[in-house]
């Protein structure tokens, strides 16, 4: 009876199944899958170290195991392990670190273009303040000397203003000398007409007191 409850009991914990469990092959090349629970069956596939599997069977020496692409096959527990192996732990660990080196590197690269970035915007900045001065002065001379534009542009019209009513006087001056001098000349017209008359009433009247004593 004690025969029997053993077996059962072997039997049970030969035919165990943990359907949630993942194991890894261990630190070793490569180990054999079979078809069955031993050295006696048929190798089917060669598993690489740092393979995971998912548990099907678990038994005292051998595990039912399937492989990720679906294959099922025979495992010895010795080759199983919970934890990563220390070599896929190491590859992991070189992934990261080339990973962390390549954040480094462009970090690093990124750092030098920001700074030969900066100092360009830097020297940007020195021309255009100095671009800025020399308009600044610019502006400043050019206000000043158009200040002094618009003082002497005041003062041009002023003396144009100035000039034109002196032309206007000239010319009002001009056109009152001309009207004298027509007037003037009218006068001494009038003048000679008179003496004219005058001279040519006398020498009549003198022809006529001398015709009168002939004819007496």
């Amino acid at each position: 009876m004690k025969k029997v409850a053993l077996i059962g009991i072997c039997l049970v914990l030969f035919c165990s199944v943990s359907q949630a469990e993942t194991l890894y092959i261990s630190d070793f090349l490569r180990i054999t899958m079979r078809t069955g629970p031993g050295v006696d069956y048929k190798i089917i596939e060669m598993i690489k170290s740092g393979q995971t599997v998912t548990v099907l069977e678990q038994g005292p020496e051998w595990t039912k195991i399937q492989l990720p692409t679906g294959q099922e096959g025979w495992v010895l527990n010795r080759f199983l392990t919970p934890k990563p192996p220390s070599g896929l732990l190491l590859k992991k660990l070189e992934e990261k670190h080339a990973e962390l080196s390549l954040k480094v590197t462009t970090l690093i690269d990124e750092n030098e273009r920001l700074r030969n970035e900066n100092q360009k915007l830097d020297t940007e900045l020195k021309t255009s303040s100095s671009d800025l001065k020399k308009v600044t002065d610019s502006y400043q001379t050019l206000k000043s000397g158009s200040a002094e534009y618009l003082d002497l542009k005041s003062i041009y019209e002023k003396m144009a203003m100035q000039l034109d009513q002196q032309k206007k006087k000239a010319q009002n001056v001009e056109k009152e000398l001309e009207r004298i001098q027509f007037h003037k000349n009218i006068r001494w017209f009038l003048s000679g007409a008179s003496v004219l008359i005058i001279g040519f009433l006398i020498g009549f009247s003198s022809r006529r007191q001398r015709r009168r004593p002939s004819l007496l």
